[in-house]
């Protein structure tokens, strides 16, 4: 399994958000790309970026900080948060961005997501948030007509490789992960899914391979110092 250490990005700064709420935010850090070498130096190969403002404004607030992340730790970069154009898309790609997330927009336009999907192949990954059993989407502030499970068999017809999946209650709460929906979801799809939230202890991490989870992110947690990351590296090998 391989491990996501995660950037959140809020006005060129490192952030975290408790459940997705913006109005309980804190600052870790105004020089992102020294938690992203701090990463690297800790063996991880993947980051997980996810551009806090963009996801409200569908535009690309802090690519100039993407790409210095990029360029600083040559790790291979995920990036959500409001990417809902083939433009912003391209723009990521130019900078090195691996893996782009779509989110609201894989909900509300499918022909967008399928035009993403054939023309950047492997590279479009689709974020999963679920509040309730349901897909959220905006910036985890409405709920969508879907269910979880019936949105990830639409995404896996599709064609979609990667799901990350999101349970909004656990994010940020460091009570653990959902360890039931993501067993259910690795026995009923044939995708590599990337749990996201709650993953607060080694433990989390162990039981998440077990299940042959392609990936954790791995957010919060670092920045508490509750999980080092090459600690989770090495459990999840």
């Amino acid at each position: 399994m391989e491990i996501f250490p995660a950037i959140d990005l809020f006005d060129k700064k490192a952030v975290r958000l408790f459940k997705g709420n913006y109005n309980e935010m804190t600052v870790y850090s105004d020089k992102p790309w020294e938690i992203a070498l701090d990463f690297k130096n800790s063996g991880a190969k993947f980051i997980h970026i996810v551009d806090l403002e963009g996801a409200k404004s569908g535009e690309t607030p802090n690519i100039d900080i993407v790409k210095m992340i990029v360029e600083e730790a040559g790790l291979f970069a995920e990036v959500g948060g409001g990417i809902r154009s083939l433009e912003v898309i391209e723009k990521y790609a130019k900078i090195g961005v691996k893996r782009v997330i779509l989110g609201t927009a894989a909900v509300t336009d499918e022909e967008f997501l399928k035009t993403a999907i054939q023309k950047y192949g492997d590279m479009i990954a689709v974020g999963i948030d679920i509040k309730d059993g349901y897909v959220a989407i905006k910036g985890w502030t409405e709920k969508s007509q879907y269910s979880a499970l019936e949105f990830m068999e639409k995404m896996q017809n599709l064609g979609v490789k990667t799901i990350i999946c999101t349970d909004i209650s656990k994010d940020g709460a460091m009570k653990g992960t959902n360890l039931e929906l993501y067993k259910e979801l690795s026995e009923k799809f044939n995708v590599d899914i990337i749990a996201s939230g709650g993953v607060s202890t080694l433990e989390d991490i162990k039981e998440l391979r077990k299940m042959n989870i392609y990936g954790a992110i791995v957010g919060k947690a670092y920045y508490t110092k509750a999980i080092s990351i090459d600690e989770a590296i090495e459990v999840a090998k």
